[in-house]
C-alpha cells in the first residue's frame, strides 16, 4: 500500500516537473560526471562490474531523456586518466563493457533513426586496442549525423586536454601552419579533444551524482569558462532517475532566470544614473 502511494506520488510529481521544465529554456550541452557505480555495488554486496553494468543502463536512459527534451549535446565522463589507478581486473571489465555498448549502439536502429553522432573525447592511445577499434567503428558509422552529439570521455583529464592542445598549436607554429597572432579563444577550443571534427561546445549544465560536490578536472575550459550551472545530487549513478534529471534542468532554468534578472536590474540602474546625469546638466544650464 505504502509503495503504491509512493509510486503514485512520484509519477505525479515527475509529470508536474516535466511540464514545468518543458515551458522553459533547455540547456544545449549537458556534461555528466557519473559517480557512484562502485559504491552502489559495494552497498549491495555485489562486485564492482555489477555497478558499472547498472550504471551503463542508466546512461542509455539519460541519452534518451536528453534527446527527448531537446538537448543537442551530451558529454559523459566514462573513464578519467586518474581511473587507471584502479585494479587491472576492474579496468579490463569496464573497457569491455564500454566497447560492447559502442557496438550495440552502432548496430541499433535507434542510433541511426535519431541521427546520434558518437565521439570519444580523450587520449585514445591509452586505451586497449579492442576498445579503440570499437570507438573507431561507432565514430565512423555516425560521423555524418548532426541531430544529437554524444561525447564519451575516455582516458580524459581536463589539464591533460589543455596541455595537448597547447602542444598541437606550438607544433603548428613551429611548422609555419599557425601564426601566434591568429591564436584566440576559438583557435584554442578547436585544438581540444576530439582531435578531428567539430570542437566540444561550451557546457551549459554539469551534473554530478554520488554526493560529491566537485567537477574533478572535467571539461574545465568548456564548463568553467562558460560559467555553467551545476547540479550535485546524492543518488549513486545507477540510482539516477528521470526526476533527478528534470531537477537538474530546473536548476539550469532558475539560474538563467536569475542572471537575466540581474542583467535587467543593472541595465535599469545604469539608465537611471544616465537620467540623473542628464537632469543635472539641464539644471546647471538653467
Amino acid at each position: 500500500m505504502i509503495r503504491s502511494l509512493m509510486n503514485l506520488f512520484y509519477k505525479t510529481y515527475e509529470r508536474s516537473l516535466s511540464n514545468d521544465v518543458k515551458n522553459g529554456p533547455v540547456p544545449e550541452h549537458i556534461a555528466i560526471i557519473m559517480d557512484g557505480n562502485r559504491r552502489f555495488a559495494n552497498r549491495l554486496g555485489k562486485n564492482t562490474n555489477y555497478g558499472h553494468s547498472r550504471g551503463a543502463d542508466v546512461t542509455e536512459r539519460v541519452i534518451e531523456w536528453s534527446y527527448d527534451i531537446g538537448v543537442k549535446e551530451l558529454t559523459v565522463y566514462a573513464f578519467s586518466t586518474e581511473n587507471f589507478n584502479r585494479s587491472t581486473d576492474e579496468t579490463i571489465q569496464l573497457f569491455e563493457l564500454i566497447g560492447s555498448k559502442f557496438d550495440s549502439m552502432r548496430e541499433s536502429e535507434r542510433t541511426h533513426e535519431k541521427k546520434i553522432r558518437v565521439r570519444v573525447v580523450g587520449d585514445c592511445s591509452l586505451l586497449p586496442t579492442e576498445l579503440q577499434e570499437s570507438a573507431r567503428r561507432i565514430e565512423h558509422a555516425t560521423k555524418d549525423y548532426d541531430r544529437f552529439n554524444l561525447n564519451v570521455a575516455l582516458a580524459y583529464g581536463g589539464r591533460q586536454d589543455i596541455v595537448q592542445a597547447v602542444r598541437r598549436m606550438a607544433d603548428k607554429v613551429i611548422k609555419g601552419q599557425l601564426s601566434i597572432e591568429d591564436i584566440n579563444e576559438s583557435t584554442i577550443a578547436d585544438h581540444f579533444y576530439p582531435s578531428e571534427g567539430t570542437a566540444v561546445s561550451n557546457v551549459d549544465l554539469i551534473i554530478r551524482t554520488g554526493g560529491n560536490e566537485r567537477v574533478s578536472n572535467f571539461l574545465p575550459w568548456q564548463a568553467n569558462g562558460n560559467e555553467c550551472a551545476a547540479y550535485f545530487c546524492a543518488p549513486f549513478w545507477p540510482e539516477f532517475r528521470r526526476i533527478d534529471f528534470l531537477r537538474s534542468i530546473r536548476i539550469y532554468q532558475t539560474r538563467l532566470a536569475e542572471q537575466k534578472k540581474k542583467e535587467h536590474n543593472r541595465t535599469t540602474h545604469f539608465l537611471k544614473e544616465i537620467r540623473k546625469t542628464n537632469d543635472g546638466h539641464c539644471n546647471n544650464r538653467i
